[in-house]
């Protein structure tokens, strides 16, 4: 099964994979587009997020997803439409004025890239302390809450379409990293069975 754990920053998705992939070692893990850049590629991202980065993230999580066949076991750190909504919360603050062509440029990309998928966990932010979670001041609480406010938006209401196929199943997870753990495990647990059954 080909997983990604979607969410704002700074909302847990790295310490839900991390738990997963304890229990799971059978999956590869693909990190942050954003780690594996800086880190594997060497590539600088200005302290600053642009569209440019955001763009550039996004490729880099399309081309891994293509590593991947269905039926192979693999988990990453953000979804396409992560990148799709941190274009929108920069152009919802007004913080670039490209923002209205970039997001039309990945619409497309996304709308594609998203049928490679079999399941989004999707951790939105929790009103009660953010499940324990703590954010430093640095990571940018405004556009933090904007990101979170789109990806609602793409997940639960459905803003541009891009599940019209049914594809791929999305789960939203809240509570502490234990609760979200086992709601994963039990959805999978289920997915396993129907899957003999048929």
């Amino acid at each position: 099964m080909r997983i990604a754990v979607s969410g704002t920053h700074c909302c847990g998705k790295s310490t839900l994979i991390d738990e997963f992939l304890i229990s799971h070692p059978d999956f590869a893990h693909e990190p942050e587009p954003y780690i594996a850049l800086e880190q594997d590629y060497g590539e600088v991202f200005a302290a600053e997020p642009s569209l440019d980065d955001f763009y550039r993230q996004l490729e880099f999580n399309v081309d891994r997803l293509c590593r991947y066949r269905p039926g192979e076991r693999v988990i990453y750190e953000r979804s396409p439409v992560d990148f799709l909504a941190y274009m929108l919360a920069l152009k919802d603050l007004h913080r670039d004025e490209e923002s209205t062509r970039f997001v039309e440029r990945s619409l497309g990309i996304v709308t594609d890239a998203i049928q490679l998928l079999d399941l989004i966990v999707y951790l939105p932010l929790d009103d009660h302390k953010d499940a324990g979670i703590a954010m430093p001041d640095s990571e940018d609480p405004v556009l933090r809450r904007a990101v979170n406010s789109r990806l609602a938006g793409i997940f639960c209401d459905d803003d541009f379409n891009l599940f019209a196929a049914h594809r791929p199943m999305v789960l939203e997870i809240r509570g502490s990293t234990p609760e979200r753990l086992r709601t994963l495990e039990v959805f999978l647990g289920r997915q396993l069975a129907d899957g003999e059954a048929r």
